[in-house]
């Protein structure tokens, strides 16, 4: 009888120990939670990606194409418009024209002598040939320009396939164009040279036209022939 009670306080004399309880809810939680953090820091990581980029690509539509034919296209256009300005005895003046056409090329007045009307015939005819020589020095500068704008042409080509951004695909477009211009301004010069020399050959020859029929009147309204007496040979 006297055993239980020993084994009773020996037994309440021991050390009480902590009892771990696992829940399984409340680790369901926490890892949801922390699946959820993961996915939001995830997403944050995206976007600062996805803000980079967007910032990459504005770098690279505001990159300037990194050539530039512009001095080419103006120095070609320098020496087409120093070739039309060379033209010879008539240039392309409006005054000039005019000037011309009232006194070489207009009619031929009936009190004009014969040195004055040759004369105004050489110059007309000068100015013809000098008209045509003009012609083919603007025909022969274009053509001088043809390899300058292919090597042009190929190298914007090239630059506008290969542009990183939109502002250099423009810059290559806008210079493809002025280059087009340049192209279309050589084709006006061509046709300006060679139809004022068409145009003062078809003036000369109404010209010299006008000037026979003038001379063919004062001819005809002249007194006719008076024969007279002549002594040859001493009078033998």
């Amino acid at each position: 009888m006297l055993a239980a009670p020993v084994v009773v306080s020996a037994f309440l004399a021991a050390p009480a120990q902590a009892l771990i309880v696992f829940d399984p809810s409340n680790y369901a939680e926490n890892v949801l939670q922390a699946a959820r953090a993961l996915q939001q820091i995830n997403n944050q990581i995206q976007s600062l990606a996805n803000q980079a980029q967007m910032l990459v690509n504005q770098a690279r539509n505001l990159a300037s194409l990194p050539m530039s034919t512009l001095a080419q296209l103006e120095s070609s256009v320098q020496q087409t418009q120093q070739l039309l300005s060379q033209a010879q005895n008539i240039s392309f003046n409006v005054q000039q024209i005019q000037t011309a056409f009232a006194s070489t090329y207009g009619k031929a007045p009936t009190s004009a002598s014969n040195a004055s009307l040759i004369a105004d015939a050489q110059t007309r005819w000068q100015n013809s040939v000098g008209a045509f020589q003009d012609s083919l020095k603007v025909q022969a500068g274009v053509v001088g320009n043809i390899p300058t704008n292919s090597s042009a042409m190929t190298s914007l080509v090239s630059a506008s396939q290969s542009a990183t951004g939109a502002l250099q695909a423009a810059q290559a477009g806008n210079q493809l164009l002025a280059l087009q211009s340049q192209q279309l301004s050589d084709l006006v010069a061509v046709l300006a040279a060679k139809g004022r020399a068409d145009a003062l050959e078809q003036a000369r020859v109404t010209a010299t036209e006008a000037q026979g029929q003038q001379q063919y009147t004062i001819f005809s309204t002249r007194s006719g022939y008076q024969p007279g007496n002549v002594t040859m040979f001493g009078g033998i």
